[in-house]
């Protein structure tokens, strides 16, 4: 995981740079997305929000999530149940492990993958934009409490 505080400012300074506003409820979602240790919904974030900014709308988590997307600073993993999550952490494609009981979602370190990328893209003529890899399966602590 990145230093949460780099991540924070990273996320700010981009913000800085395309002239967005920095709001307080702005900056705690942002805060939120740099510190959380998993990929939060927006329901999750919303609810961490609301404790210290409580007039906070579900719009305005919507609408910070898709600014920050379009400035690529978060990754959002779409779900076919639409609950989706966000990683501020890694705003780049990069695999996951998803429990597919308590849905946690992991981030392995798989350093192979560049190479994969790579040599599909020579293999196949392919200039690759984007990927996802997913990987599911249930968590140690789902298989525990069998």
């Amino acid at each position: 995981m990145a230093d949460p505080e780099t991540r924070l400012d990273q996320m700010v300074k981009k913000l800085k740079e395309n002239e967005c506003r920095i709001t307080p409820q702005r900056l705690a979602i942002l805060k939120i997305l740099a510190f959380s240790e998993g990929h939060p919904s927006i329901e999750n974030i919303y609810e961490q929000v609301k404790v210290d900014f409580p007039t906070t709308s579900l719009a305005t988590v919507y609408k910070t999530l898709t600014l920050m997307k379009e400035l690529k600073e978060v990754l959002e993993i779409g779900f076919a149940d639409g609950s989706n999550r966000y990683d501020g952490n890694k705003p780049y494609p990069h695999p996951h492990l998803i429990c597919i009981n308590c849905r946690k979602i992991v981030d392995p370190d798989l350093t192979t993958l560049a190479d994969m990328t790579q040599q599909l893209a020579q293999d196949t003529g392919f200039r690759i934009l984007n990927h996802r890899l997913d990987f599911f399966g249930i968590c140690p602590d789902c298989q525990n409490k069998k």
